[in-house]
């Protein structure tokens, strides 16, 4: 028992000795002696010239952090002063980061498991200059040392603290040049009264009411415990550009980022204008050395959201000014990120937009994925995005190609350089759609696919003067120029609310219907016509035509060909249908006829889109002796800007032939009747009976078409 005792009473007094005799290390021992050692120790770790050029001094310290009886024992505390941190050779910098102290302590017992903890480090006077080259060379990115057999060590940092400094920031690889100041606040401020108060200032700087849109019952990102007992204890601001526009911002922090607690947030707020982009966000980071959990409530404002793409890097459309505030989360890793922008609300003009939408990385693209909806949806906020902007909008976006004078097809480019930068898989409607008196379309819907350049609307649908159009569109960017298919269909368009300014329509109880599809290689209106191949069917029944719906339609040529063949009046048609079909830009027309009660007019030639130029017969075949101008067949020649229409000569058409004639056409008679859908109500569809004569009706031998 003795022995047992003595034993005991030597390893607690060993043990005493050797504690009394750390304490008088650290207290009395001159680091100082230690810092070339340490010096060049760090130097050859991380690749760069690491100097303490202050004092370096050690102390003991209790942790206030500690429980109970180990709240009593005493941590070493070391403070270097005077800290410089070189940059490699190719910065135009010499110092990467500079510090006029760093103070850390570490916990005494892991050591005996070599555990090194440091809860706190704290950075006093931070410098730091951030630099990328245009080959991608970035200064923080260090080039630790790899040692041969892994370390019997571990270390955890806890938090890390910091006051008053400077970041410089000078990105060639981006166009990116900020300077940064970081300065304490006089007072702390509470995270819940900073959320208020950054969310009306974010409102009145986005320039739109776009309050009035969100939910105000709830607008704090982050309304967990621990964020509430968080404060925001440092201003920053930042000046600069990026990609040639001006920068500037501000905004305020915590004091402490606790890198291994991922249940304590740091608190950020920002404010910032690149260009006439707004971006204003205010919430909550935690983790920060993954960015596992970014909780903020984020505005956006701006002229158009395609500027937000070298922001962003996302390619969205453009857009009239527009605002939104919505809550953005992130999980930021090494082989791929998720960004999530979440009941979003605002308005794109006039209009009102919400959603929610989500950005993958880590594959070989980046994914924009989510929902779109729209209640009112003004048509001219369109514009912008299906180029039917003014000029001058287009010429402040810089993407305006002169027309030139001879040509009526638009040669403006479709820009396309953006598709292969990202994926995209995102539905979007339109409820309703605030549209000109002219233009009656009602509601719109589609689903977007964006997939290594390819773009397909698919399904697309809208609601037209109470009808409907839908299909699909695919447009291939990798294919120089762009290859691009369109196939719609148009079911049930009325005619009275198709023209609802042109008069004599309002008595029409007809209804449109076709197909269409179209494909070719073309990266403008006038380049995809040009070449294009497809087929184009379409049918009016039981409508009108008159000089003023010519006019409202924009059809000068057929304005002149109704006026030879019938004057300024109001045409009755019973049917009118005509299927073409296209062949490297060229269209020809299989069957084009209108049937009126006075008439039927036979359409036959070719319209080039190649060249613009019109080559058409048009013949009509009286159905009495009341109309005596329909005498002679006509010809449209020319072009489209300039077109020549004129009397064929020839004899007279004889009474009667119109019907047996146009028998010849049975194979595109019958393929428009596929397209014939039932009528609504009791209407009789005139168009199912013509081309039902027509297809039935025998050839006559005395009949044949006129010479030219």
């Amino acid at each position: 028992m003795r022995l047992s005792l003595k034993i005991l009473t030597w390893m607690v007094g060993v043990l005493l000795v050797l504690v009394i005799a750390l304490v008088l290390l650290v207290a009395l021992f001159d680091w100082n002696r230690l810092k070339p050692t340490i010096d060049d120790k760090v130097s050859a770790a991380i690749g760069r010239s690491f100097v303490i050029g202050g004092d370096l001094s050690a102390a003991w310290r209790r942790e206030p952090s500690e429980p109970g009886l180990r709240g009593l024992m005493p941590w070493p505390t070391f403070t270097a002063r005077d800290i410089h941190i070189g940059n490699p050779p190719w910065a135009t910098q010499s110092q990467f980061v500079q510090l006029d102290a760093i103070e850390f302590r570490i916990s005494p017992l892991p050591l005996l498991l070599h555990h090194i903890y440091v809860p706190t480090v704290q950075l006093s006077g931070p410098r730091v200059d951030l630099e990328r080259n245009s080959q991608g060379q970035a200064n923080w990115q260090l080039a630790f040392a790899q040692d041969q057999q892994p370390s019997r060590w571990k270390l955890t940092l806890g938090t890390i603290g910091f006051d008053k400094g400077e970041i410089a920031l000078d990105d060639a690889k981006n166009h990116l040049n900020l300077h940064v100041a970081v300065t304490p606040l006089q007072q702390a401020i509470p995270y819940d009264q900073l959320i208020a108060q950054a969310t009306s200032e974010a409102r009145a700087d986005v320039g739109h009411d776009v309050g009035r849109m969100v939910n105000t019952q709830q607008t704090n990102p982050d309304v967990s415990a621990n964020a509430k007992r968080s404060s925001y204890q440092f201003a920053w601001s930042a000046t600069g550009s990026y990609q040639g526009a001006p920068v500037n911002g501000s905004g305020k922090t915590g004091a402490v980022l606790a890198l291994q607690q991922t249940d304590q947030p740091f608190p950020v707020q920002a404010r910032l204008h690149v260009g006439d982009s707004k971006i204003a966000l205010v919430g909550t980071l935690t983790d920060p050395t993954h960015l596992g959990a970014l909780n903020l409530r984020v505005w956006f404002a701006g002229t158009s959201m395609a500027k937000l793409y070298p922001i962003l890097g996302i390619t969205l459309p453009d857009t009239p000014p527009y605002a939104t505030e919505g809550h953005l989360s992130a999980e930021l890793h090494a082989q791929g990120s998720r960004f999530s922008y979440r009941d979003f609300r605002g308005r794109v003009g006039e209009s009102d937009l919400s959603g929610n939408l989500e950005v993958v990385t880590g594959g070989p693209r980046m994914k924009l994925s989510g929902d779109l909806h729209s209640q009112l949806l003004r048509f001219a906020d369109l514009g912008p995005l299906v180029g039917a902007d003014n000029q001058a909008q287009k010429q402040e976006r810089g993407d305006t190609t002169p027309q030139p004078n001879e040509k009526v097809l638009p040669v403006e480019q479709f820009h396309t350089d953006r598709l292969r930068s990202m994926d995209a898989d995102v539905v979007f409607d339109a409820a309703h759609i605030e549209h000109p008196a002219s233009l009656p379309i009602d509601a719109l819907s589609t689903h977007v696919h964006l997939d290594n350049g390819v773009l397909k609307l698919d399904p697309l649908h809208a609601s037209v003067a109470g009808g409907s159009v839908g299909g699909n569109l695919s447009m291939d960017s990798n294919t120089q120029p762009m290859h691009t298919n369109i196939n719609l269909g148009a079911r049930h368009l009325q005619l009275k609310r198709l023209f609802p300014t042109v008069q004599s329509m309002q008595t029409s109880f007809g209804e449109i219907n076709g197909d269409a599809s179209l494909s070719g290689n073309g990266s403008s209106v006038s380049g995809l016509l040009s070449n294009a191949n497809g087929e184009l069917k379409l049918l009016m029944n039981n409508g009108a035509i008159s000089k003023t719906l010519l006019e409202t339609a924009g059809l000068n040529v057929a304005n002149v060909v109704m006026g030879k063949l019938f004057g300024d009046k109001t045409v009755q048609i019973h049917c009118a249908a005509t299927d073409m079909v296209g062949i490297n830009g060229v269209f020809t027309s299989r069957l084009f006829v209108l049937d009126t009660s006075d008439a039927t007019i036979n359409v036959t030639g070719t319209i080039n889109f190649n060249n613009e130029h019109l080559d058409l017969d048009v013949v009509p075949h009286t159905k009495g002796l009341r109309i005596f101008s329909l005498r002679s067949p006509l010809y449209v020649k020319g072009t489209f800007k300039d077109p020549d229409v004129g009397v064929q000569p020839g004899p007279l058409i004889l009474r009667g032939g119109g019907a047996v004639a146009l028998a010849v056409f049975a194979a595109p008679v019958a393929a428009l009747l596929a397209v014939i859908v039932p009528s609504r109500g009791e209407q009789l569809n005139q168009c199912q009976q013509v081309l039902t004569e027509l297809r039935n009706a025998p050839p006559a031998s005395g009949d044949k078409k006129p010479s030219h």
